[in-house]
């Protein structure tokens, strides 16, 4: 059984960077892609960035591109999703997620969520 714990939120002003961990554990093998969403109080969940475990093709939402870059690290089965440029609307828990199964669409087939990380920005 796999569990996903995530790192590394906080509180920064607006223009700030924060670096959000996420370290897969336990059964690893099948992992397909590991993806980043955020939720804003009153607000859907929305998907922020994606990247496939094999071969690192990564996925970004409009708003955060250029901004955001998601990588992983293998050897320590941890994707990162390193934000910049933050602004107040990026304000949300952040959630990582895992997908075991083969889908084009970078949005879906996640099965396994992790608790979340709180990210605030001040303007």
């Amino acid at each position: 059984q796999v569990q996903l714990v995530e790192s590394g939120g906080g509180l920064v002003q607006a223009g700030g960077s924060l670096r959000l961990s996420c370290a897969a554990s336990g059964r690893t093998l099948s992992m397909y892609r590991m993806g980043w969403f955020r939720q804003a109080p009153g607000k859907e969940r929305e998907f922020v960035a994606a990247i496939t475990w094999s071969v690192g093709i990564t996925h970004y939402a409009d708003s955060v591109k250029g901004r955001f870059t998601i990588y992983r690290v293998s050897v320590q089965n941890t994707v990162y999703l390193q934000m910049s440029s933050l602004k107040p609307e990026d304000t949300a828990v952040y959630y990582c997620a895992l997908g075991t199964t083969t889908t084009t669409d970078p949005r879906r087939g996640y099965s396994l969520w992790g608790q979340g990380t709180q990210v605030t920005v001040s303007s």
